[in-house]
């Protein structure tokens, strides 16, 4: 006899709204999309300034790549290797990519730690890495502990088909948005109280959306914490070669060995070429874990997202070049300091506060003084204005899960020099004008009260050396 109960057709992964598109983040990208910049072709289009890409240093790699032909398999140099990479499909990965990978690791932190190639999984860029690594750790409605602002898109790399959860640990402009113990144990606390079960912590370092890092007693007190609480540290590192004042960045790697009694086992490490080499079109992301079976869970899932065998051939053939990857580092760091101090500098002589950065591809702008009232919808509103009529796509900070309206992530390093020229100019001339009116904007009176804010593009490069 026939079933006649009606049953969804679609899964509910498939039907519900956790991927998270319906969010200005992703609205922003849409508005961009539907009316580009071009400086000639459309001069009055939508500039990109959501998206942290870092497009700096191209012209290094493609003068490599010309003068390395043999490196792609696609070439009548490289062509010999063709049919042997083609084939390659053991999802452990090519060994000497691998060890290229890891070497390369240890060299943006300095080698001041070493990575072993045997621990070296991977998976289609951080995006992927981010997701097994919590299949790995986390049950459905286990929780993570993340501090916030946190990166729009981990409510859908977590999540969405995990189905684990995010518990924020709220951070405020009050300290520099600086993370705490004692934040990470208030909020531990307050899940616990909601029998909500917490399996770790998560930190992006350096910050998305903020732009700063954690410092080393801060690093030693969470991993310390972890260890008390015997839960995971995953340290989301993606951003780690994008430091460029001399305050230089400092790996949970380095930490771990000198926090006493540490359990390697709870310590795991994100890492991809997406930002720090800007390729993210090759989809390398890493999952680098100190657990053994995490290793192997990991490694058994890195089918289901493998870097192809041709991408892995060329990188490892770049990666290798010492040469090459150390100018590149220092050019890399000199060029991300100059474009965020030509911004910054920009918006100071118009009255506009931001967070001082010395990492990633952004930076945290503060708009309070321009809403209407502090409120999400106001900030919403402002947004609105910013992108359908000033032709900016930023980001506004409540797609970052901010406990406080009117901040807005900034990115830089994904145009060239003339078009951030033309957005700095569109910037100052709307709050300059407040709001787009003839009216003063109420930013206008904080222009030397931003004589405070340190010039960080003067610092020396942290590859200087």
């Amino acid at each position: 006899m026939a079933n006649n109960t009606k049953q969804p057709l679609l899964s509910r992964i498939a039907t519900n709204d956790g991927h998270g598109e319906n969010i200005p983040y992703f609205h922003g990208w849409y508005a961009y999309e539907r009316n580009p910049f071009h400086p000639t072709q459309n001069p009055n289009g939508v500039i990109q300034m959501g998206l942290a890409e870092n497009q700096l240093c191209f012209d290094l790699i493609t003068k490599w790549i010309k003068e390395n032909p043999e490196a792609s398999i696609c070439t009548p140099e490289g062509v010999n290797e063709f049919k042997e990479i083609a084939i390659f499909q053991d999802y452990h990965g090519l060994t000497y990519f691998r060890e290229a990978v890891a070497k390369f690791m240890g060299k943006v932190r300095g080698n001041r730690v070493t990575f072993d190639p045997a621990r070296i999984v991977m998976s289609g860029g951080a995006t992927g890495a981010n997701e097994t690594i919590m299949f790995c750790l986390a049950d459905p409605d286990d929780a993570f502990l993340v501090p916030s602002p946190y990166y729009a898109a981990f409510d859908r790399d977590l999540r969405w088909r995990t189905r684990a959860q995010i518990v924020p640990v709220n951070c405020s402009s009050s300290n520099g948005f600086r993370l705490t113990r004692t934040a990470v144990e208030e909020a531990y606390k307050e899940a616990l109280e909601s029998n909500i079960n917490v399996k770790g912590l998560l930190l992006t370092n350096p910050s998305n959306p903020l732009g700063i890092t954690l410092d080393r007693e801060t690093l030693k007190a969470l991993v310390t914490f972890v260890n008390e609480k015997n839960i995971h540290l995953v340290c989301d590192e993606i951003y780690s070669a994008t430091a460029f004042t001399a305050q230089r960045f400092v790996s949970v790697a380095e930490v771990m060995q000198e926090v006493e009694h540490c359990n390697p086992d709870l310590i795991h490490i994100i890492y991809s070429l997406s930002k720090d080499l800007g390729l993210p079109g090759f989809r390398v992301g890493i999952v680098y874990s100190y657990n053994d079976t995490v290793v192997s869970c990991a490694r058994k899932m890195s089918s289901f997202g493998l870097v192809s065998s041709q991408s892995q051939h060329f990188l490892a053939a770049l990666l290798s070049d010492e040469k090459f990857i150390d100018n590149f580092l220092l050019e890399s760091s000199k060029r991300l300091a100059k474009r965020y101090h030509f911004l910054t500098e920009g918006l100071k002589e118009a009255g506009v506060f931001y967070l001082e950065s010395n990492a990633g591809l952004f930076f945290w702008m503060d708009l309070r003084p321009l809403l209407k009232e502090q409120t999400f919808d106001a900030e919403l509103e402002l947004w609105r204005v910013i992108v359908d009529e000033v032709k900016l796509n930023v980001s506004p900070g409540s797609s970052f899960h901010g406990l406080e309206p009117g901040w807005f992530r900034v990115c830089f390093a994904h145009m060239d020099d003339e078009t951030a020229k033309v957005a700095l100019n569109r910037i100052q001339a709307f709050v300059q004008t407040g709001n787009g009116t003839t009216e003063a904007s109420p930013l206008a009176s904080l222009v030397e009260s931003t004589k405070k804010i340190s010039h960080a593009a003067q610092t020396p490069s942290p590859y200087s050396s």
